[in-house]
């Protein structure tokens, strides 16, 4: 991979990760726990919506950031970097694992109607989540300013 294309794949890494660190907080600290003001009568369209919607808005960056990952990971931007870039590639598993299985669940038996039950197991699950985003963006900042201050220190 030529320099100019490792700088873009960390780039584009780097953006769609923290596009997903706004998001999942705002999901995790406004937008779940408001579920349970809805109302069960209107319930069921409103997490239709929200399913839809919601998509529209994470998939692209989630596609992106797996990608990029799974480049990074395997063509990491410089040697001493290997184990973060595994490492972050481990934390999109964790994540799209954990939407899988706990979260989409969980939508899945409130698309029918408002259980008390799953919006709290959604909204406790959800910090796994909130937890490896959180972490990922400290890591793909961490490679920014590494690869930053590698450039500055080798004069290029």
């Amino acid at each position: 991979m030529t320099a100019e294309l490792a700088r873009l794949v960390l780039l584009a890494n780097v953006v769609s990760t923290l596009v997903l660190v706004g998001v999942i907080w705002f999901v995790q600290i406004v937008h779940y726990p408001q579920f349970a003001r809805v109302g069960r009568d209107g319930f069921a369209g409103y997490e239709a919506a929200h399913v839809r919607l919601t998509t529209w808005v994470v998939a692209p960056p989630m596609l992106i950031e797996a990608l990029t990952s799974g480049v990074l990971a395997w063509q990491p931007p410089s040697p001493g970097l290997t184990l973060v870039c595994r490492g972050g590639l481990l934390l999109v598993i964790v994540i799209w694992l954990s939407t899988a299985i706990l979260q989409v669940p969980q939508h899945n038996v409130l698309a029918r109607s408002f259980d008390a039950d799953a919006h709290r197991r959604l909204v406790a699950s959800n910090w796994i989540r909130t937890i490896c985003w959180s972490l990922r963006g400290l890591l793909v900042v961490f490679l920014l300013a590494q690869l930053c201050l590698g450039v500055v220190q080798h004069g290029q």
